[in-house]
Formats: C-alpha cells, sequence, structure tokens
C-alpha cells in the first residue's frame, strides 16, 4: 500500500476551513459513474457504509472545538494499493471495494491512532473514506484509491491529533 498525506494548499486540500471543497471533489467520479450504470461506492466511516455528504461535512466541520482559526481542522490522506495488491483484492469493484474498506478500518486506522502514542484506539479517530476506482494520471490497468478525511480532533473532540505532527511515538508528545 502507498499512503501519502496531502499538503494542504489553497485549493482542494485546504483544511483551515469547512471541508466541504474536498467532500465535493471526492465525489466527482459518481456523477460520470452512475450516468454509465457504473457502480459507485459512497463515503464510509468505521462502522457505516453509504454516509451522505451533508453528514460528512457537517461532522468534519463541527468537530473543531479549541481550535485556532488558521488551525487546520482535518486532514486528507490517500491509500492506494499497489496493481498487484488490487488483483488480490476481489475480482470485481465492489469485492475490491469491499476489501479496501476492511484494510482501511482494519488496518490503517487502527495503526494510524495507535501512532499517536495516546493511548487512542480505532473508536477514537473520526474519519471519513471516499473509494475512486479511476486516476487519470496513471498508465495502470487498476486504479482504485481511496482518499480518507480525518477530523484534527478525537471523536470526543477533546484532543487534537496531527498526522503532520514531529513528535509522534514519544512521551513528549502528548
Amino acid at each position: 500500500m502507498h499512503i501519502d498525506f496531502a499538503s494542504p494548499s489553497g485549493g482542494t486540500y485546504n483544511n483551515a476551513g469547512s471541508s466541504r471543497q474536498l467532500v465535493s471533489y471526492c465525489e466527482h467520479e459518481d456523477l460520470e459513474r452512475m450516468e454509465k450504470g457504473i457502480y459507485t461506492d459512497g463515503f464510509f466511516d468505521l462502522t457505516d457504509d453509504n454516509i451522505y455528504k451533508s453528514k460528512v461535512i457537517k461532522n468534519i466541520d463541527t468537530n473543531i472545538g479549541q481550535l485556532l482559526k488558521i488551525d487546520a481542522k482535518f486532514f486528507a490522506i490517500h491509500v492506494s494499493p499497489s496493481e498487484s495488491e488490487l488483483r488480490a483484492m476481489g475480482n470485481t469493484e465492489q469485492e475490491k471495494a469491499e476489501a479496501m474498506k476492511r484494510y482501511i478500518r482494519e488496518v490503517f486506522i487502527p495503526e494510524y491512532a495507535k501512532n499517536f502514542n495516546k493511548g487512542l484506539s480505532e473508536t477514537d479517530i473520526k474519519f471519513y473514506g471516499k473509494i475512486h476506482f479511476d486516476r487519470s494520471r496513471s498508465d495502470n490497468e487498476l486504479n482504485m484509491h481511496c482518499h480518507l478525511i480525518v477530523s484534527r480532533k478525537d471523536q470526543a473532540n477533546k484532543k487534537k491529533l496531527s498526522s503532520l505532527t514531529n513528535h509522534k511515538n514519544t512521551q513528549k508528545g502528548r
């Protein structure tokens, strides 16, 4: 799996304000696929599938207690399996999407939580994922990947979490 943390910018990944622009971007593939009658997969979190865009925006944008106006409110993470990993994930796009969601829920988010060294578990992380099936800038035959929008605050809106912090896995970073 290739995992990268999108750097905040003034565009789609601007994370100092509302998540609306990023959430809307994450849906860009769906309209085209629906018009063609091709399978799409909605937003998901740790336990639920097919979450509405409005709920994603509301839940990310209101989970900002004690953050300053200029602070990051969320982070964007891309999870991209290799072609060989994708082939092993199933035969259909739906099977591959389900396998990707299992990986995010059972492996990635638990490890993400643990790496803060704050005694967190996957249930403490507020995130939403969106599966994309195509990537125009790739020559690979299989291009499924996942966009994650992860809140800067934990589920309880108490602890600040930053995937960009320089003191991960230290006692000092609490």
